[in-house]
């Protein structure tokens, strides 16, 4: 097995291991009141994402391996840690709003307001720039670059609506 097929392998479990996750955080903020936004677009969201690891795995999984592209991607194995650990309960790959409930500050929140989409936009470029497949780096920039407009724009509409509903609620 070669390194780029033993990477391709840990990615996918890890991608299939968070959407474990985030449907069991997803189906208990459900239970407790929250409503989901944007649903409309998730499918496109779930499309990109698959379309581009299946590609790494056409693609990529005999290539050679970049291994400072690498090391870059496995730093951001960390802060995607960081996220997670930070959201807790309230991760999910969907936009889930929790009415009358603060906005997470902490952790990297606190530096950036979409710390999430900044890792995975890197991951994205820098997984087939790993696999020295440019090309599918562009491509797959670009891509999600769309997806996220309409995201990054839903999310923060909910968000802003979500932020009106607290102030209400505590005045």
């Amino acid at each position: 097995m070669s390194l780029a097929s033993i990477i391709l392998t840990l990615v996918t479990l890890q991608r299939l291991g968070e959407l474990v996750l985030s449907r069991r955080n997803t189906n208990r903020l459900l239970a407790r009141g929250a409503i989901e936004v944007g649903a409309s677009h998730y499918p496109l969201v779930v499309s990109v994402h698959a379309a581009w690891l299946i590609s790494l795995w056409i693609w990529g999984r005999g290539q050679d391996v970049n291994l400072l592209a690498l090391a870059l991607f496995i730093v951001l194995q960390g802060f995607r840690l960081w996220i997670l650990a930070t959201l807790g309960s309230r991760w999910t790959t969907r936009i889930i709003v929790l009415p009358g409930e603060p906005l997470i500050a902490s952790g990297p929140y606190k530096y950036f307001s979409h710390p999430n989409y900044a890792v995975v936009i890197a991951e994205i470029a820098l997984l087939p720039l790993a696999l020295y497949l440019p090309v599918l780096a562009l491509i797959f920039t670009a891509l999600n670059a769309a997806v996220l407009a309409i995201r990054i724009r839903t999310e923060a509409r909910a968000l802003s609506a979500n932020r009106g509903e607290l102030a209400r609620t505590v005045s």
